[in-house]
């Protein structure tokens, strides 16, 4: 982070004029922000980063096919939920019709850029429309009421990851919270703000704060690192702006992980034993920029007969970050190589992490290690829903 931080000051000082030097490593940078754990001057890197992209978004001019993909992407398909329901129903469709099946079996997947098909390979189980219209609008808490807490389902873990949201819900009503979903929610602008669109991602920030200021809770879950990393910051995001920033703050206060409110409730009661070793992938955001570190581990660590062995250089990025993996495969590869040879060593049969890109890229690892039959990757929710015996939304 050094040397890239010494050409932003160079590029502001007006001794660099010529910004494209800047696009190359800021580009190739995981936007980990393991540096900020490690720094001892607190110096904040995010906050350059994304300014310097923001910066160069600007000033860049995109060629027009690419223009058009940003602005559809930015602007129509991650704010808007019924664009992504879509998606996630055309994603299920896909899997049941058999259009996958024959996909697969012709390798008409190999022949698309980008290296699609292994990415579909680690496609994850698409819930069925039928299926998405089941997660209420608020749910009760089982026994005694700890908290009411609101509930953020976010953009792709909505899309592609519903089942484990539903889980979410469930398990928080087990711990003993009121859960809302709350309606009016949109993304958390995560993806616009790595990317430099950072109007963008205001907007769907002020957007969600309105929508939580409507319900009277203690917290607002979410399930998903990187998402939880912008809620957390909303503060900062909206710092200059008088009208909201005191609203961001107070919306900041409330955002947890899930772990954080489980733990919070005493954990979970009658778990199952598992009888099995496993490790924990950390999500980088989860760690770097919430600083939730110790929850997960205690809420693995506490399932009967879990033995949780860490893995070499814990903190170390999977080299998932947003679609650092799809942009930056090859450097993706090299990481996630180095993270798998770490995760075979542990011995472990179940790969346990708590951000959507991390499941996905440690699945990709496991499909290119060969160890599919053996090893596994699971989100911290699909486990601990494992050991409480939970079997999704009635």
């Amino acid at each position: 982070p050094r040397g890239r931080i010494n050409l932003v000051k160079m590029v502001g000082e007006g001794k660099i004029t010529d910004l494209s030097v800047l696009e190359n490593p800021l580009d190739l940078c995981l936007g980990c922000r393991a540096c900020e754990t490690a720094c001892p001057s607190g110096v904040e890197y995010g906050a350059i980063l994304e300014s310097a992209r923001a910066a160069l978004v600007k000033r860049k001019k995109y060629a027009f096919p690419t223009r058009v993909l940003r602005n559809v992407t930015f602007k129509k398909v991650f704010p808007s939920k019924r664009v992504m329901n879509v998606i996630g129903d055309a994603l299920w469709l896909y899997q049941k019709s058999g259009l996958q099946k024959v996909a697969r079996r012709t390798k008409l997947l190999s022949k698309f850029p980008n290296y699609l098909a292994e990415f579909e390979a680690i496609t994850p189980e698409a819930a069925s429309p039928a299926e998405r219209r089941k997660m209420p609008s608020r749910v009760g808490a089982k026994g005694e009421r700890k908290y009411t807490v609101a509930f953020f389902t976010g953009c792709i873990m909505d899309a592609m990851f519903q089942k484990v949201n539903q889980l979410s819900v469930q398990l928080l009503a087990e711990a003993g919270c009121e859960v809302i979903v709350t309606e009016g929610q949109t993304c958390c602008g995560a993806l616009h703000a790595h990317s430099g669109e950072m109007e963008g991602a205001r907007m769907l920030a002020k957007q969600n704060i309105a929508a939580f200021e409507q319900e009277h809770v203690d917290f607002i879950i979410n399930n998903a690192g990187g998402c939880g990393a912008m809620l957390h910051e909303y503060d900062h995001l909206l710092a200059t702006d008088p009208e909201w920033h005191d609203r961001a703050r107070a919306f900041s206060d409330k955002s947890k992980d899930i772990s954080q409110v489980l733990i919070a409730c005493g954990g979970l009661q009658n778990l199952r034993n598992r009888n099995e070793r496993v490790t924990y992938q950390r999500s980088c955001h989860l760690t770097n920029v919430q600083k939730v570190v110790q929850e997960p581990i205690k809420l693995i660590k506490s399932i009967p007969g879990v033995e949780l062995i860490e893995m070499e250089d814990v903190n170390m990025c999977c080299g998932s970050a947003g679609i650092y993996n799809i942009i930056h495969y090859e450097e993706s590869m090299k990481i996630l190589d180095t993270k798998m040879k770490h995760t075979k060593a542990t011995n472990a049969s179940t790969v346990i992490t708590t951000n959507p890109g991390c499941l996905l890229q440690m699945k990709l690892g496991i499909e290119r290690e060969q160890l599919s039959g053996s090893v596994r990757a699971l989100h911290l929710v699909e486990y601990l829903t494992e050991a409480a015996g939970l079997t999704g939304m009635k």
